[in-house]
């Protein structure tokens, strides 16, 4: 098939060749063609017409002949000739001349001209055997090849490269920049760029063939090999001083610590658990233990230092933990769990104790606890748990229990007021009863104690409410004093009229061991049977006689059976009827109208009499003002005269004075007087022009009077 495209190829070329010599033939048929047409007019004879057609016959045979047998090639062009028995080529530039019967065609065509970077991939048809040419040439095809492939070499930079495949043989190999790479007949490239590697990065590199890994670390260029292959890049761990990983190399199982400062690329096979840790720095009051998951070794570490663990080390606490510190009155149980001992670690005397718990060390408890400060006012219960002994510790000390004891309970002193009782159950059982009155209190019995080791004291569960229909109220302190408890029931009177009766005791515990021997609900008791006694009185009267004897029949109640109170070990003072109201509305409702009109009644009457007292008292009231305004006339009119009699007496001493002093110059009497009178005058005038008066004069010898109108 390559041999036929060769041919066809050349026949094409041929004919193009051919084309431009097939313009001479024209003239010789044009000649031809003429003189048919002269000796069909008769113009020539047909001996010469035979002779011009033998002629232009002879003249395009030479001219066929020379057009297969002569040449011309230029300096790029090739001569393919075809012979009988196989091909051969002719390279310009130059004059061929060939024998026509010799070969079956011949044709031209161009040499390929090849630049710096072109190549050529040509085949031999016949053998088929590949082969390239690279340029810079004018290249010429052999006889029987052919260009199979025409293209531009390779060109590798400095960080390219080509990944080459021999497609014979299989073999590859890497090609590195900088170069202008031209393939083989049978290679095949494909170009790839190298990975630059900086100082922090690197690569996990597998080899395909060995199916082994490596690490190439930076800084780099790296150019991978013919079976290679590399993943994506990563960068490197950087550790500080404080900081550490935890390497496992997968191949061998083993495992390490790497520490910091270090710059670590891990190698194909390593596995980093957890990424990077953070060491423990200590200070000087923490520590940390840490724990062998394969050995179970525990080591414990102490401050001041980084610790760093081991590759197989786990904190064992979870967290870094501080010393315990003690103050004096504080202290701890730690357990050594090796050998099951427990110590007791307390604050020294005057100082503080600081505790660092050992690799086995367990700390009881929840931790840290206060001494106890047993006084006079507190004292500690304590148990032995190695005999089960419990013991009641009232000396004064700050008490701390030892290794095998418990702190069961701290009691505080039970101190009873003089009104008060309490009940104390002792380890036998036995009831024992404590007073703070020294009249009740037995002899060498304590009025301030601490409840001895398995006693208790008795609470008594009572009733509460005033119908008493719930028992829930727990008296652990009785209250020896008297003093008021309400209740509340219904009964029905003689003539069927249901009533609510409100009241009070007014009752006293005197008999502690009888009320606890007799009753276990004193109070409860009390309403109860108090009640059974209202309902057998009130059905024997009628709701009036109810009304108007009440409080008789509550005394009749009380006074009748006080042989059960006493039993009880109360007294009961007084007992009252405080309210009563009938259980049906409609009856509730007259009753409600008869005692209103009563009070409106009584009312009115307090009204009239009210108003008679005070009319009463205001005629009391009016005579006895009457009386004293009389008095306080006749006091008014005795200050009048005597205040008379003064004014009078100055007057006459004033006159009697200005009189006697002119008798020596005016003897006369009347004159004296007249020049009195004037000065009066005088006085008169001056006293009205300081006013708002309008001041007249006449003579004296006219009797003229005026009178102002407005």
């Amino acid at each position: 098939s390559s041999h036929f495209k060769l041919l066809k190829i050349d026949a094409s070329c041929s004919q193009h060749c051919r084309a431009p010599m097939s313009i001479p033939a024209i003239p010789v048929i044009l000649v031809a063609g003429v003189a048919v047409g002269a000796a069909s007019f008769q113009i020539i004879s047909i001996s010469v017409l035979v002779l011009v057609l033998l002629l232009c016959g002879a003249i395009m045979t030479c001219f066929i002949v020379g057009q297969r047998s002569v040449h011309f090639l230029g300096q790029d062009e090739q001569l393919l000739v075809e012979g009988f028995t196989g091909m051969y080529v002719q390279n310009g530039p130059g004059t061929f001349i060939l024998n026509p019967f010799t070969h079956r065609s011949a044709s031209v065509r161009k040499a390929e001209t090849l630049g710096t970077m072109d190549y050529l991939k040509v085949r031999h048809a016949v053998e088929g055997k590949e082969r390239i040419e690279k340029g810079p040439q004018l290249f010429f095809l052999a006889p029987y090849e052919q260009i199979v492939e025409r293209s531009k070499g390779l060109s590798l930079g400095s960080t390219e490269y080509a990944l080459i495949k021999d497609l014979l043989t299989g073999e590859r190999r890497i090609i590195k920049g900088p170069c202008m790479w031209f393939p083989g007949p049978h290679e095949d490239a494909q170009r790839g760029a190298a990975v630059s590697l900086s100082r922090t990065e690197y690569l996990i590199v597998e080899d395909q063939l060995t199916g082994e890994k490596a690490t190439v670390k930076g800084p780099t260029v790296w150019f991978p090999g013919p079976f290679e292959r590399s993943g994506s890049k990563m960068t490197a761990i950087a550790l500080q001083d404080d900081e550490y990983i935890k390497v496992k190399d997968t191949s061998s199982g083993k495992k390490w610590v790497q520490q910091g400062k270090a710059l670590v690329f891990p190698e194909p096979t390593w596995q980093v658990e957890g990424g990077v840790r953070q060491a423990w720095a200590l200070k000087s009051y923490e520590y940390v233990r840490l724990v062998n998951k394969v050995t179970g070794k525990v080591e414990s570490h102490r401050g001041e230092q980084t610790v760093f663990p081991g590759p197989d080390d786990e904190l064992l606490d979870g967290q870094v933990m501080q010393l315990i510190d003690l103050k004096v009155h504080e202290y701890v149980k730690i357990l050594d769990q090796s050998t099951g001992a427990i110590r007791v670690e307390s604050g020294s005397q005057g100082s503080s104790k600081q505790v660092f718990l050992g690799p086995h060390d367990k700390v009881l408890d929840n931790g840290k606890k206060k001494a106890v400060e047993i006084d006079g006012e507190h004292a500690v219960l304590v148990r032995d748990k190695s005999s089960g002994q419990v013991r009641l510790v009232t000396e004064k000390q700050l008490f701390i229990p030892g290794p095998n004891e418990s702190i069961e309970k701290v009691q505080d002193l039970v101190k009873l007021a003089d009104h008060e009782a309490l009940i104390v159950k002792n380890k036998d059982g036995e009831f024992q009863y404590f007073y703070g009155s020294d009249e009740k209190r037995a002899a060498g019995q304590p009025r301030s104690f601490f409840l001895e080791p398995y006693a208790e004291i008795v609470k008594l569960c009572w009733s509460k409410g005033r119908r008493r229909e719930t028992r829930n109220l727990f008296i652990e302190r009785f209250d020896c004093r008297a003093q008021f408890m309400s209740f509340e029931f219904n009964c029905r009177t003689s003539d069927n009229v249901e009533l609510i009766l409100e009241g009070t005791f007014f009752w006293e515990v005197v008999d502690l061991p009888a009320m606890v021997k007799s009753t276990g609900d004193t109070s409860g008791d009390l309403c109860n049977h108090a009640r059974s006694q209202f309902i057998r009185h009130v059905a024997r009267v009628t709701l009036k006689e109810f009304m108007d004897s009440s409080h008789a029949i509550a005394k009749k109640v009380w006074e009748e059976d006080t042989s059960f109170y006493a039993s009880r070990g109360v007294k009961i003072h007084s007992l009252e009827v405080t309210r009563y109201q009938c259980a049906d509305s409609r009856t509730s409702e007259i009753l409600e109208q008869i005692i209103q009109e009563t009070t409106n009644r009584m009312n009115r009457l307090s009204q009239a009499e009210s108003e008679n007292e005070v009319s009463l008292f205001r005629t009391h009231g009016q005579i006895e003002q009457e009386r004293l305004n009389g008095d306080l006339l006749a006091i008014k009119h005795k200050h009048s005269e005597a205040e008379a009699e003064v004014v009078g007496r100055a007057e006459a001493n004033k006159v009697a004075a200005f009189i006697a002093g002119l008798e020596a110059k005016v003897p006369k009497l009347d004159d004296r007087i007249s020049l009195w009178q004037v000065l009066r005058k005088n006085e008169a005038l001056a006293n009205i022009s300081e006013g708002n008066a309008s001041l007249y004069y006449t003579p004296s010898d006219v009797d003229l009077s005026i009178e102002t109108k407005k």
